[in-house]
């Protein structure tokens, strides 16, 4: 029982440190980044085991660890409330073509890397996008101004 409770232990720790690192997608990681979790990954392995190499104590582990995600799972699911704590929420980053420095700053994200997901989504100007936003799993989804709206013809009710 002692390699469950380091592991619960380790879940939260583990959750909390990625939470706080951000928003950034694996593949956005730079290559130091990527060594940092790697290693982060062996830290994490002799926390939970105390070096116990048996194949019961990674079972323990990794059950563990696979549990506490499917509860997180089931808890952001169940109560939405829950999702805004443990997910986090959209922020939005461009708004009618300007950039917002202060969500950038927030989330520790540079306006090249804004630009290159611009340009991956196949929009070359800022001021074609009406919104960006920075959504929780670390993806910037891109919203287009419309062209023939210029926000001056809208329904009215």
């Amino acid at each position: 029982m002692d390699i469950v409770a380091r592991a619960a232990v380790m879940f939260v720790v583990l959750y909390g440190l990625l939470r706080i690192m951000g928003k950034r997608e694996l593949g956005q990681l730079t290559p130091f980044e990527l060594v940092v979790m790697v290693v982060l990954g062996d830290l994490i392995q002799q926390g939970v085991t105390h070096n116990d190499f048996s194949l019961t104590g990674a079972i323990l582990a990794i059950t563990t660890f696979s549990f506490l995600a499917i509860l997180m799972s089931w808890v952001t699911y169940l109560f939405p409330a829950a999702e805004k704590i443990l997910d986090g929420e959209p922020r939005v980053v461009i708004r009618d073509g300007r950039l917002l420095k202060e969500n950038l700053r927030r989330d520790r994200i540079t306006q090249s890397e804004v630009e290159s997901e611009m340009r991956i989504a196949g929009i070359a100007r800022m001021r074609d996008v009406a919104w960006a936003i920075l959504e929780p799993q670390g993806k910037i989804s891109f919203i287009r101004k419309d062209e023939k709206d210029d926000g001056s013809n809208r329904d009215s009710e």
